[in-house]
């Protein structure tokens, strides 16, 4: 039997380059990453770091387990996540004063400093990617991405 099984055409190959989903979402999320990672480096931060410093700027300091759903990340990544946060002194956390066994996170000073330090640069970077998004409504591609994963 030769290498290209006949039940498996190439004419398969393409359908599934042409067609999946899956890759194309994971090569933009790869692509987007590596952007917005250059673009937030001269303020010490990645992508990620970026939304998960973001999703602290509340009143009340979320738990843990109020991110995890929000940033898409299991509760042992995003501990991980925190670390390096905590230790550049961005982050803080202190026991919920109606659960002590629970811990609520708050942005430092320093935190907020170089999260509006950076939302420009965020902004600016956001803005050539709707552009290069037209002529596809950004907000439906939102919209789409949101209904697949369950939001």
């Amino acid at each position: 039997m030769s290498m290209m099984d006949a039940s498996l055409p190439l004419s398969v190959t393409h359908e599934i380059r042409d067609r999946c989903l899956c890759l194309y979402v994971q090569r933009a999320a790869r692509v987007l990453a590596r952007r917005f990672d250059d673009a937030l480096r001269p303020f010490g931060l990645t992508n990620g770091q970026f939304s998960l410093l973001m999703s602290l700027n509340r009143p009340d300091g979320p738990r843990i387990s109020d991110l995890v759903d929000l940033l898409g990340m299991d509760r042992t990544t995003l501990t991980a996540a925190l670390k390096p946060l905590e230790r550049k002194g961005l982050v803080t956390a202190k026991a919920d004063k109606d659960d002590r066994r629970a811990r609520r996170l708050h942005l430092t000073d320093a935190g907020r400093s170089v999260l509006k330090q950076a939302l420009p640069t965020w902004r600016a970077t956001h803005d050539a990617v709707d552009a290069a998004l037209a002529p596809t409504s950004p907000q439906d591609l939102r919209d789409g991405l949101m209904a697949l994963a369950g939001a």
